[in-house]
């Protein structure tokens, strides 16, 4: 089975750090871009940040710039989000999509082919 698994939430302080992980299982990660969203209660998903498949590029909501990082380790097929200072209006829960043709990003969800379950980022004090 095809998929892609996220780990590392949890309930954290604001001004506080956490490390999500995106591990895929059944495929190699190598080829796809890959996307983080989150989805507060009672919102839309909204794109967080997505990193291409050789990370050249990457991309940032403006409402995470500068606190958050992405990156990717294909020889252990994850990809991380590093999300320091962290705000309670980052508490969501955070999903992370492989996307074919992974040359460049897309901030649509619809373009990603593989969702995994999600992970509960809670930031209060």
């Amino acid at each position: 089975q095809l998929q892609v698994v996220e780990s590392g939430g949890g309930l954290v302080q604001p001004g506080g750090s956490l490390r999500l992980s995106c591990a895929a299982s059944g495929f190699t990660l190598d080829y796809y871009a890959i996307g983080w969203f989150r989805q507060a209660p009672g919102k839309e998903p909204s794109g967080v940040s997505c990193i291409t498949s050789s990370s050249e590029r990457t991309y940032f909501s403006d409402s995470v710039k500068g606190r958050f990082t992405i990156s990717r380790d294909n020889a252990k097929n994850t990809v991380y989000l590093q999300m320091n200072s962290l705000k309670p209006e980052d508490t969501a829960v955070y999903f992370c999509a492989a996307k074919n043709q992974g040359d460049y990003c897309s901030g649509q969800p619809l373009s990603y082919a593989y969702w995994g379950q999600g992970t509960q980022v809670t930031v209060s004090s």
